[in-house]
């Protein structure tokens, strides 16, 4: 097997032999080509996607499940019952655990229900695929709105990648602008669980207090709250300590029934007539009437902001989603001093993005720096970097072939491409300068390095190549998050190291040439100008 191996590589060393030969002496069609195939490359790029990092396959998905304000518990807990059992419908689900009143989701209407999965090895669907099936299947529980897809980080519910914000001051303009956003993008096929946090405004007991009569009565402000705070939000006067030997807070305040009926809150004595013989009640000096409140009021940059969320559906990815999202905030009508933002995916896309266009810029200026000081050249260096394009082919074909976005980890795996694929170059043209100071002339001098090059070449690329299918493969499940890095520097590694074989001798020979052109206007060194 191993002598097979040799004169494997010996007949594949002159085959790439005669290849070279042919590309030295058809030099621009061998450029024209390397530059077809980058431009090729950069074409794939609408058929990749894009995203953020890819979903996690930790067997797990969720379910934030919201009913209409003022559900009882024990109606939610029927709901959920429902919920389990449509999960449980599907084989890859192995159990359920719900949580009501907990993390995002505020109020007895609200639960969240965290779905377990078989293992990545025992199962076909993944959180994702599972996703829309799931989501169809509980289109059979009325009376509640669903929101299922993969758990979000540090108990956020699940994740939307889709996140837009309208920032402004009056929450009943910011309420239509976000139901006309929403409205547009439920719409769209590609968008599910489309959500406001103004949805379901939450019933409140109103108390507007008349500045005029309080004034007359003689009542502050100050002595209206402080009368009521103990009566509605309570007071802590005692502990207790429970035979079992834990303490209690002893908190009194009015019961329920008293605290939601706005007629006998009107009735609370708030203080004490001027000559001290009577009491004023509340609705001597306020109004008390039921009312709703928004559910959620947030602020950011000192702005009341309203988010319309959705998650992505149909194969759609925030890449593809963002000419949508943009269209929809055309439409609408905002008034002055109103603006629009973007979280989500989005948001942290363009941060990351920046930060490894940064990376991608140092790593190639050091790159230069290196090669520059150990070549004693500033042009030679240029022929080697020219492998770092043509590994971008490699990549975009590899995420491809390998069903990846370009995402965080795929754009990690790329930027180290960049310390990898010069290695090869690295070799070749060493090899082919040190026959040059040997007597060659240029074009022996790049074939014989060629030859002699070939073989570490195409045995260190391929030993890094193995070293990453496992990843690649995901074979042992549960890893396929970071899959895109290895599809990104397998896919890179094959395609800089066939074009750099190629692609960086003709770049030589052009670079030669330019040298010996410019030769004469070089400044030359003292001992050279003597002689």
């Amino acid at each position: 097997a191993v002598h097979q191996f040799e004169r494997f590589f010996d007949w594949l060393g002159r085959r790439y032999k005669g290849l070279l030969k042919i590309a030295l002496r058809w030099r621009k069609t061998t450029l024209l080509a390397a530059f077809g195939f980058f431009v090729g490359g950069l074409a794939l790029f609408p058929l990749v996607g894009a995203e953020f990092v890819p979903p996690a396959d930790n067997s797990e998905m969720q379910i934030d499940m919201e009913l209409p304000v003022g559900t009882p518990l024990e109606r939610t807990a029927e709901k959920i019952a429902q919920v389990d059992a449509i999960a449980r419908s599907f084989p890859e689900v192995i159990g359920t655990y719900a949580t009501v009143n907990s993390g995002t989701n505020s109020g007895e209407n609200a639960a969240a229900i965290v779905v377990r999965m078989t293992g990545p090895t025992e199962r076909d669907l993944t959180p994702t695929t599972l996703t829309p099936l799931m989501r169809e299947a509980l289109l059979a529980v009325p009376g509640a709105k669903f929101r299922v897809g993969p758990p979000g980080s540090f108990g956020s519910g699940v994740a939307t990648p889709v996140e837009i914000k309208i920032f402004g001051e009056d929450l009943d303009v910011l309420a239509r602008l976000s139901s006309q956003l929403s409205d547009t993008l439920e719409a769209n096929p590609g968008f599910a669980d489309v959500r406001t946090s103004l949805d379901d405004p939450q019933p409140t007991i109103g108390i507007r207090v008349d500045r005029d009569a309080a004034s007359d009565l003689g009542v502050s402000l100050a002595q209206v709250g402080n009368a009521l705070s103990p009566m509605l939000a309570g007071q802590t006067v005692s502990d207790w300590t429970a035979p079992n030997g834990d303490s209690y807070d002893v908190l009194i305040r009015l019961p329920e029934e008293v605290r939601n009926d706005a007629g006998r809150l009107g009735s609370l004595p708030v203080a004490t007539t001027p000559d001290g013989t009577g009491v004023i009640r509340l609705d001597q000096l306020a109004v008390v009437e039921p009312s709703q409140g928004p559910g959620e009021i947030t602020r950011e940059d000192r702005e009341r902001s309203v988010q319309v969320t959705a998650g992505l559906d149909n194969g759609l990815d925030i890449r593809t989603a963002q000419p949508v999202i943009q269209q929809a905030i055309a439409d609408l009508d905002l008034p002055p001093g109103y603006r629009t933002g973007f979280g989500g995916d989005s948001e942290q896309i363009a941060e990351s993005g920046a930060s490894a266009a940064a990376a991608l810029l140092l790593a190639v200026v050091f790159i230069y720096l290196v090669l520059a000081s150990q070549f004693g050249s500033f042009v030679q260096p240029l022929a080697i970097m020219s492998s770092l394009p043509l590994a971008l082919i490699g990549v975009m074909l590899g995420l491809l072939v390998g069903g990846s976005t370009l995402n965080m980890f795929s754009v990690i795996g790329f930027i180290m491409l960049m310390g990898l694929v010069v290695k090869n170059a690295i070799l070749l043209v060493d090899n082919a300068n040190q026959h040059r100071r040997a007597g060659m002339n240029l074009f022996d001098a790049l074939v014989e390095a060629g030859t002699t090059r070939f073989r570490p070449i195409v045995m260190t690329t391929l030993a890094m190549i193995f070293g990453m299918l496992p990843l690649a493969l995901n074979i042992h499940g549960g890893s396929g998050q970071n899959a895109p890095m290895a599809h990104a520097v397998i896919g890179g590694l094959i395609s800089s190291s066939l074009l750099t074989l190629v692609v960086v001798p003709v770049l030589l020979t052009y670079i030669d040439s330019f040298l010996r052109l410019i030769q004469p206007l070089l400044p030359k060194a003292p001992d050279d100008a003597h002689a």
